[in-house]
């Protein structure tokens, strides 16, 4: 007691008492959460000894080792958390025994000497001599005697494959086999090289593979016809899932990474093309930029012809056309959408090659030099994609926060997949940033008219012909991302009936004219816009078994657990590593559950009517001035919501009023559908579209730049960020300008210098904001051209995200959907509002006992440890 008594005439104790009184009175904490941490701040002085050097470094570090628990704020549980953590802490930052210490770093010593041999790997083999003439005499062999080798090989490799896949296993035996299988997977999948990602590759298909054989052979209930549809229903849906993890597999083990070739030196040789912008109902403001970047590409200007191919036939675009000089074409009738209005320019244009831009994106002066040099090199190539990259932020990015944060949708696709396909020749036209020979054109009458997807369509025409295509993964062009959820659900609707109708008219597994390669590629384009039925599916199958106990996967919930995790786990990490900084983990769950229900419909109408279809214009360059939950998009999810939390009713009572022998079946039915939850809440979250006010969207950069007062004082300055409209700058020294004044901005490309007109709309220290004001048609030409058309200005921004990390993108996920629902209950009624809080408090509260992983350690305890 005398103790205690002391102890509150030390200052931390008091300044810690004083603290939590300010927080009740500030009604930042409950009297009872307040007097408990008293209380617990009092006996651990008491019996911790938290005067010690060792606690008060701890202390004075709070944050670092305690994230989640807010030290100003306490609350009743603090105490558990606290205890929680530290044994935490204890189990996972407890430095090495002096022996322990030493196996680490002998291991560390084995990882960079086997680091140094696989670099070394390629040349010991070269001086191999035994191996160079087993080389050279198998060159040497016949054509057919070489191919016999080859599928005696495979054949000799499917074989025992197969046995390992289809050998049947006890339950202890398969534990010891996955654990085996997941100890080398965390041996490789650190390593550099492609050496360990095709080994990861290879542990995936096997354990992926070995678990279809086993669903196949041994989880159908033959006894219940029931049980065995949804049993059959959930197989397909899975073997759909296994489809495209294989070709994704052979579609981005090994991209290409193709580089730039350079032109010829004689500028009389560069050919002839013909830029198109084809617009329909968008705004002139979306279009000008466009134009006013074409106009400054690097080529002569004798050999570029600049078309804007206007579908709505208005007056407006005709003037500001012959205002700056370039051609204008509208046509009479506007049957097939795009693609017949470029069907209809290429009667008129009669350049070498034809480069396509949509009437959003803002080329890089570098464009034609960057992509038609390949041209020159192969002959037989009819056509080069260069990625379509967004300057503003998607739906998604906009609505979650997540704007250069994570890598959007699309980054997948431009930043890994076309790579991908460039290798096996199978790239895609895309329809924008791409440049297509004529000739080529002309020989398949034009582009594609006969599906909504007249980019891919057209590209596969191409690769039947025996031409080749190219892709070169350098942004040279940028453009606006959809507005809104709804705009950009549409536009995968559109893609996706476009994909099933190529695949039922013009089925690249089917006839003549395509790469083995190559029909791998499509076909793996094609069923990626399937996914929406099997998507519904996962969302649904635990539901059959707790709503309508109908025994879908019949087999024990142990086989189950050793079977489905490793299976999932080795494709986490083995997509984890290939897709890297394009996807990170579990983030596609999200966008494809988006986009579930919308695409399942058109997906399979389209495979029974292809030719009933709509072409549907993607929106662009609007804004919405606040906040709103779009109720209508979000439907399905509800439904889905509701069905799962029925669910979850049912589990519960079952866990405690159903039979004994199930128990372990239905627990695991409910961590499936509370995962499901948790993804219809990160649905949910998008759904709620962040006001948009700006119609020109701030690009980020860090350019020299000056600022020039009226009375010609000059002061140098760091351009921050611009639009179409302003710019924000960072001056060298603050209170140079104030709100209200005029300047010009100075900006160079090149050798040349720039001025522009503009009003300083915010002054706060050394940032200043400013407003574009007055510019001349020639100005709004060079300042698009000094910002927005720059060679280097978006050649950074794909390579800008971190390393995937898939422990943390799955808590990012979680989380992200505990506030969807949060979200949602914002919009609510009242009483759903309240239910849906208590909720989401409920799992919140539960989510704030787990442990969290802290960084590495301060400085100073580094170096005391080293001491």
């Amino acid at each position: 007691m005398s103790r205690a008594l002391s102890l509150l005439l030390i200052p931390p104790v008091r300044e810690a008492v004083q603290a939590r009184y300010r927080a009740y009175r500030q009604k930042k904490a409950s009297p009872f959460a307040a007097f408990f941490n008293t209380l617990m701040i009092l006996l651990g002085w008491i019996f911790l000894r938290f005067e010690s050097p060792e606690w008060q470094r701890i202390r004075a570090n709070h944050h670092h080792w305690f994230p989640h628990i807010a030290h100003s704020r306490p609350k009743p549980a603090d105490a558990l958390r606290y205890l929680l953590q530290c044994f935490w802490l204890l189990i996972t930052r407890r430095p090495p025994a002096p022996k322990k210490r030493r196996y680490a770093e002998r291991w560390q010593r084995l990882q960079r000497n086997y680091i140094m041999g696989m670099k070394g790997f390629p040349q010991r083999i070269q001086q191999f001599e035994l191996g160079q003439r087993l080389w050279q005499r198998f060159s040497q062999l016949n054509r057919r005697v070489r191919q016999a080798l080859f599928i005696a090989v495979g054949i000799l490799v499917a074989l025992m494959a197969l046995l390992c896949i289809s050998q049947p296993f006890e339950l202890w035996a398969q534990f010891v086999f996955v654990l085996l299988l997941w100890c080398v997977a965390m041996m490789v999948r650190r390593l550099p090289g492609r050496l360990p990602s095709l080994m990861l590759i290879v542990l995936s298909l096997t354990v992926s593979c070995r678990y279809l054989w086993w669903r196949y052979t041994e989880t159908l209930n033959w006894g219940d016809s029931f049980s065995l549809a949804c049993g059959l229903l959930l197989l397909v849906a899975e073997t759909y899932a296994w489809a495209v993890l294989v070709l994704c597999y052979f579609q981005t083990a090994w991209p290409l990474h193709r580089q730039p070739v350079p032109m010829p030196a004689d500028v009389d040789s560069w050919p002839t093309v013909d830029l198109m912008v084809p617009t329909y109902n968008e705004d002139l403001g979306v279009v000008k930029p466009a134009i006013y970047a074409a106009l400054g590409i690097d080529w002569p200007k004798d050999k570029l012809n600049i078309y804007i191919l206007d579908d709505g036939n208005r007056p407006e675009f005709k003037a500001f056309a012959e205002q700056v000089g370039v051609r204008y074409i509208a046509r009479p009738t506007h049957e097939h959408a795009k693609a017949g209005n470029i069907n209809h320019a290429l009667k008129q244009a009669t350049g070498e090659f034809v480069a396509i831009f949509d009437c959003d994106h803002v080329s890089t002066r570098s464009f034609l030099q960057l992509t038609v040099g390949w041209f020159f090199k192969d002959k037989k190539l009819a056509m080069l994609q260069t990625p379509h990259h967004f300057f503003s932020p998607d739906p998604f990015e906009r609505n979650l926060g997540r704007f250069r944060q994570t890598p959007n949708e699309g980054t997948l696709f431009y930043g890994l997949v076309q790579d991908g396909n460039d290798m096996w020749d199978a790239t895609f036209f895309c329809g924008s940033c791409a440049v297509l020979r004529r000739s080529a054109l002309d020989e398949i009458g034009g582009i594609a008219v006969e599906t909504v997807t007249e980019d891919a369509h057209t590209s596969l025409r191409l690769h039947r012909l025996g031409h080749t295509s190219a892709y070169i993964r350098i942004p040279q062009a940028a453009g606006l991302a959809t507005e809104s959820l709804a705009a950009h659900v549409g536009q995968r609707i559109r893609w996706a009936r476009g994909m099933a109708q190529i695949f039922r008219l013009d089925n690249p597994l089917l006839g003549k004219g395509l790469k083995l390669g190559q029909r791998l590629c499509y076909t793996n384009a094609m069923l990626h816009f399937f996914s929406g039925g099997p998507r519904l599916i996962f969302l649904l199958a635990p539901l059959v078994f707790l709503l309508l106990h109908a025994y879908i996967i019949y087999a024990p919930a142990l086989a189950i657990a050793l079977y489905v995790l490793p299976h999932m786990i080795h494709a986490s990490l083995t997509s984890s590593r290939l897709q890297s900084k394009y996807r990170y983990s579990f983030w596609g769950e999200i966008y494809e559950t988006v986009l579930a229900w919308y695409i399942a419909r058109p997906t399979t109408a389209a495979l029974f009517n292809p030719y009933k279809s709509k072409f549907n214009v993607t929106a662009k360059g609007g804004h919405s001035d606040q906040d709103r939950f779009d109720w209508v998009i979000t439907r399905p999810y509800l439904c889905l919501v509701i069905l799962n939390l029925a669910g979850i009713v049912f589990g519960v009572w079952r866990l405690f009023f159903g039979p004994a022998d199930e128990l372990m079946t239905v627990v695991l039915n409910l961590v499936w559908v509370l995962y499901n939850m948790l993804i219809l809440g990160g649905a949910i979250a998008v759904a709620v579209e962040v006001k948009q006010m700006r119609q020109s969207h701030r690009v980020e950069i860090a350019m020299s730049a000056s600022l020039a007062k009226a009375d010609g004082h000059l002061f140098p300055c760091t351009l921050r960020d611009y639009s179409d409209g302003g710019v924000g700058v960072e001056m060298r020294v603050p209170g140079q300008f104030k709100e209200g004044d005029k300047a010009l901005l100075l900006l160079k490309r090149g050798q040349q210098e720039f001025s522009f007109p503009c009003f300083i709309t915010r002054a706060s220290g050394v940032h200043v904001g400013m407003r574009l004001e007055q510019l001349s048609i020639n100005q709004h030409i060079e300042f698009i051209q000094c910002t927005f058309a720059r060679a280097d200005t978006w050649a950074l921004w794909q390579d800008g995200f971190p390393e995937d990390k898939p422990v943390e993108s799955l808590r990012d996920v979680l989380m992200l959907g505990i506030h969807g629902y949060m979200r949602m209950a914002d919009y609510s009624p009242p009483i759903i509002r309240g239910i849906i809080a208590g909720l989401t408090t409920l799992i919140a509260w539960i989510v704030s006992f787990i442990p969290q992983s802290v960084g590495r350690e301060p400085a100073f305890i580094q170096k005391e440890a080293v001491a």
